[in-house]
Order: structure tokens, then C-alpha cells, then sequence
């Protein structure tokens, strides 16, 4: 019989960690929601997750977060994406390096497994926590179903769009001198998903990009698939990602993506499949832009190596992965102590 894999809902949404917990629920056999009380990242979160958790003796516990117990009676494993609130000083703060070096920190050492989405960011969590590379599994992202080839170049508006949240990491501002800086403001508008916001606003104004940069308020996955289907090309300068999984959706798209040389995100696009710039030069940004806009033969080969690499992402393989990393159908013991086993899966108590 499967033992139960008891799972922290709370991360479940529509995008970045949200998405990957969501279908990881969905997928995961033997998945138990667990009611866990209060937000999920206060510093009272890991004594919450563990009164949860009191009174379990068999299965194991997963965060699809990283959001860990202080105590599990059975083997728990949690995600860390990356890093960033550690990288990225826009990112950080000393709540947050706080939260990582009391809680996260220690809390590799005692997980039964440390999951996470890309080469890059094993070895960034390896180096940082010190813990053995063959605890921390790369199990990755997916692109839903619903993110299907687009129509071809002809076909096309005439804006480059640029999803995800308007964070310290994403390099706003820096895409915004790019588009500046490229010389396409005019002919081209630059649309970002989501509202309208103070700091996106006061840097648009100094460039004079009113008139060109538009927001498409919130969405849906239909929604956000119009966006990607009307698109010229998704634009991801980001300065540092654990995975970027808009990269991946837009190519399953056929999107032509321009995106970092940084962190993971060449990793994730692989060798030729986008054009690659230095987040912190606007004008190597501006210039993939120009490129993307005007040269159709580049265009069409983008898209079409762009729907091939996606199709290396899929939730399926993820959640096989997972199941691979928690060693489910062993059938071995695991000891009481927060994870520490004497085998390798979380099968029934002794």
C-alpha cells in the first residue's frame, strides 16, 4: 500500500512555487492536505508545522516550499526553489536572512530530502547549507497543457511581454532602459502582466515610455495564453531565478524568448533555443530586442527551437521525479527525529 505523503497546500496558486505546488498535489500519489495553522513563513510557522504533524507515524512530509518543520515524527522533505532573498540584496532583508539562517539552514540538516528545480540551484543550496549533494534532488518544472503553439510571425502584435511579479529580482528597471535604449519604443509597446505599480510607473516616466508600456491587469492561464500567442517575444532579463518558469511557457508557445546569461536561466533554455543577454547591460537587452524585431528567419528558428526545448518540461516528469526523490514503493523504514533514516523511503513505522 502507498503510505501517505502529507503535503503543506498553502503554496498552491497559479504561477512560479504556486504552480509547482499545485500540480504537484494534483499529480503525487497518496497526497494528504495538511492543516496547517497561520501564514506559512513566520517565524512561528516551523512549531505550527510541527503540532500538524504530532501523532503521525507512518508516510512522510513534503513542503512544496521552503517552509520546514522544527520537529516531524516522520521523514519530511521541503523545496527550496533558490535563493534569491539571500543573492539579491533588493530581495533581502533581516527578517528574511533571519528566517533562513534560523529556520532554513539548520533545517537541511535534518530533512530526509531537499528538493529543488535546477542544476544551478543545487549547487548554489549545496555550497550555502554545506549539506551532501546527494540529498538535494533537481526534480524541476513543467509546462501545463494549456500552453499550446501559437500562431506564426505574420500573425503577431507588435509588443514584447513580460510576466511575472514586479520584484527586486525581476530587473525592472533595467528592462525598461532597454526598451529605451532599443530605439522600438513607438513601433513597438512593452506589456506587463498584472497592476500597475509605484516603482514600474516613476521609472517609466523618467524614460518617457508612458505612451508605450502598457499592463494587462491580472490573468488567468487563458489569458495568459492570448498574451503569449499575440506577443512578439517574452522578455526575462531577470537578475537571478531558480528556474523562470515563463521561459518554458512561452516557448511551448512558440514564443521567441530573450532572457539572462545568468543563474539558471541558461540552464533552462539550453544552447541556442533564445537569445541571451547581460541583465545589468540595458543595451545588450535593447540589442536582442532590435534582433527579435527584425529579422524573421531568427524569429522562425526561435520558435520552432523553442517549442522542441519545452517539451522537456512536463508536470508528469516532474511528479515522477519527485517520487523518485522520495523513494516511494521502497517500502523501508524511516526513524523518528525529523527525517533522519534507516532506509530509504518513508514506508511504515517499526
Amino acid at each position: 500500500m502507498q503510505p501517505p505523503i502529507y503535503f503543506d497546500p498553502r503554496w498552491n496558486g497559479n504561477h512560479g512555487i504556486g504552480r509547482f505546488s499545485a500540480e504537484l498535489q494534483a499529480r503525487l500519489p497518496g497526497v494528504v492536505p495538511l492543516r496547517i495553522a497561520g501564514p506559512k513563513l513566520s517565524l512561528v510557522d516551523p512549531l505550527a508545522s510541527s503540532l500538524a504533524l504530532a501523532g503521525l507515524r507512518e508516510g512522510c512530509f513534503l513542503s512544496p516550499g521552503f517552509n520546514p518543520p522544527l520537529r516531524s515524527p516522520i521523514p519530511f522533505a521541503f523545496t527550496i526553489h533558490d535563493l534569491v532573498h539571500l543573492r539579491v540584496p533588493a530581495e533581502s532583508s533581516a527578517v528574511r536572512r533571519l528566517y533562513y539562517a534560523s529556520v532554513v539552514r539548520p533545517a537541511t540538516r535534518r530533512a530526509w530530502r531537499i528538493l529543488t528545480v535546477s542544476e544551478y540551484s543545487k549547487q548554489d543550496i549545496v555550497e550555502w547549507s554545506g549539506v551532501d549533494a546527494a540529498r538535494v534532488h533537481v526534480v524541476g518544472n513543467g509546462v501545463s497543457p494549456v500552453f499550446v503553439p501559437g500562431p506564426g510571425r505574420a500573425q503577431r502584435e507588435r509588443f514584447f511581454l513580460h510576466v511575472g511579479r514586479r520584484a527586486g529580482h525581476k530587473n525592472i528597471e533595467g528592462l525598461l532602459r532597454a526598451f529605451a535604449q532599443s530605439g522600438l519604443a513607438g513601433e513597438f509597446r512593452l506589456v506587463f502582466t498584472g497592476e500597475p505599480d509605484a516603482f514600474t510607473m516613476d521609472h517609466v516616466r523618467a524614460l518617457s515610455l508612458g505612451e508605450w508600456v502598457r499592463f494587462s491587469g491580472p490573468v488567468d492561464d487563458e489569458a495568459l495564453l492570448g498574451l503569449y500567442h499575440r506577443c512578439t517575444a517574452l522578455v526575462f532579463p531577470s537578475l537571478h531565478e531558480g528556474f523562470g518558469l515563463p521561459v518554458v511557457e512561452a516557448m511551448a508557445t512558440g514564443t521567441p524568448v530573450v532572457t539572462s546569461t545568468t543563474t539558471s536561466m541558461p540552464e533552462i533554455a539550453g544552447e541556442g533555443n533564445a537569445l541571451l543577454a547581460d541583465p545589468r547591460a540595458p543595451e545588450e537587452i535593447a540589442q536582442a530586442l532590435r534582433r527579435i524585431a527584425g529579422d524573421a528567419l531568427l524569429w522562425d528558428q526561435l520558435a520552432a527551437r523553442g517549442r522542441e526545448r519545452a517539451r522537456a518540461f512536463t508536470w508528469e516528469q516532474v511528479s515522477e521525479r519527485t517520487q523518485r526523490a522520495l523513494g516511494l514503493g521502497a517500502g523501508l523504514s524511516a526513524t523518528r527525529g525529523g527525517g533522519k533514516t534507516s532506509g530509504a523511503g518513508p514506508g511504515r513505522r517499526d
